[in-house]
């Protein structure tokens, strides 16, 4: 059967058929972006991207030869639905340097972070319960928690992240309303994408409140190594047994290799491990094996330093460009991952401004894709991983113009169209 066409667009024949949670998918604004931003004459700070350019290609030829040596025809097997047991066994060490002590039995390798969250998502999200979430918060997440049709309860945060007492209000009148609180979600280090760090204050704030509720904590961390001059706080989950903690390779190595994993509390993780094999039989062994490969062979914490400088160059070129170019703007100062966040002067809508900054060949992300409820155009996200240091001033600077632009238009406006 062929689709018909109604004045020249594909009409989904199936429309009345799909579940009802296929409704709320929609292309997310950093994915819309994709198509504009691969032009190279497009400065783009939108796509959090990786810079996989330092990751010196003969330690990628080396770790896949000896993992084709050593252990060849199971690197081309299915892997069990819990993951290569020596990976795990080094995720354990991996996780060691933000004082997370676990076992191998409690971890589970997943197809990226991105994965973990969707299993954990389908495991325990209803129809209409509750998400409460960082606002700003991951945009990757916010489609997940509304294909499972949860509410998504932002909390508010500042520089030291999310706050306490918000989410103490916020746990107070949602549990007034009888609504059900599922868990809470946060990327507590160099958060996407306000690029805050949680304080380590407030930490043990948050788990109390969390667990005296009886609502579980999603940590989600893949920036947290990723510092540039300070190591951040201990994990939330190595206070806290009961602590989901999500964990990826796509930013301390490379991204294609799409492996994560997941430290759960037992019982989740007998459940998640049934999740996984139900959606995917196992994660890639192959991808697995080429990664433990290179934790054994390379020196992948001198890796990682490599990376964070190659960060700090490009979050110090945006903050000099932010104040040589947009002096007024309040942006937010990272001390490690990839984002700034920016607010806009009073007037100017981001997502409305995108396609006059794509004009002039530049490309943020605007601040609503980071919000369940639409909010945020006041903000823009930055990503400064992926440009160089050049391009990222050249692409500020092409922001400046459009912003300035705005801003002197709405001063127009204001006095009534006369300058």
């Amino acid at each position: 059967m062929t689709n018909s066409t109604s004045k020249g667009t594909n009409f989904d024949i199936w429309l009345d058929s799909y579940a009802s949670r296929a409704h709320s998918l929609s292309v997310s604004e950093v994915r819309a972006l994709f198509a504009v931003v691969s032009r190279p004459e497009v400065v783009s700070l939108a796509g959090g991207m990786p810079y996989v350019h330092a990751l010196p290609k003969e330690l990628i030829t080396e770790a896949f030869e000896k993992s084709m040596s050593t252990r060849g025809d199971l690197a081309i097997q299915y892997s069990g639905g819990q993951g290569d047991l020596k990976l795990r066994d080094q995720v354990r060490e991996l996780m060691a340097l933000e004082g997370i002590k676990s076992s191998v039995e409690d971890i589970v390798m997943t197809t990226g972070s991105q994965h973990g969250l969707e299993l954990i998502s389908g495991l325990f999200l209803d129809k209409d319960d509750v998400v409460l979430a960082e606002g700003p918060s991951y945009v990757g997440a916010i489609g997940i928690f509304r294909h499972y049709e949860a509410h998504i309860e932002h909390v508010e945060t500042d520089h030291d992240g999310l706050q306490p007492e918000a989410l103490k209000e916020a746990i107070t009148r949602l549990k007034a309303q009888g609504r059900k609180i599922k868990f809470l979600y946060l990327v507590p280090n160099f958060a996407n994408p306000s690029g805050v760090t949680l304080a380590a204050k407030r930490r043990a704030k948050i788990l109390d409140l969390c667990r005296k509720n009886g609502i579980l904590v999603l940590e989600d961390n893949p920036y947290g190594l990723l510092y540039f001059d300070k190591k951040v706080p201990d994990a939330l989950r190595s206070m806290d047994d009961n602590v989901i903690y999500l964990g990826s390779f796509s930013k301390i190595l490379a991204p294609g290799f799409r492996v994560g994993y997941v430290l759960a509390p037992p019982a989740i993780r007998e459940k998640l491990v049934l999740a996984q094999e139900s959606a995917i039989l196992c994660p890639s062994m192959f991808s697995q094996s080429m990664i433990s490969e290179y934790l054994d062979s390379a020196d992948w914490q001198g890796q990682i330093d490599t990376f964070r400088g190659v960060y700090r160059e490009r979050k110090d070129a945006a903050l000099e460009a932010m104040a040589e170019y947009l002096p007024k703007l309040s942006t937010t100062h990272p001390d490690g991952g990839f984002y700034l966040w920016i607010t806009l002067p009073e007037g100017i809508d981001s997502k409305a401004m995108l396609p006059l900054a794509v004009k002039e060949l530049v490309a943020y992300t605007p601040g609503t894709a980071f919000y369940g409820d639409g909010t945020g155009q006041d903000k823009l996200r930055i990503c400064y991983s992926f440009p160089t240091p050049e391009n990222i001033k050249v692409g500020i600077k092409r922001l400046a113009n459009v912003i300035n632009l705005q801003t002197e238009l709405l001063d127009t406006f204001a006095k009534g169209g006369k300058k």
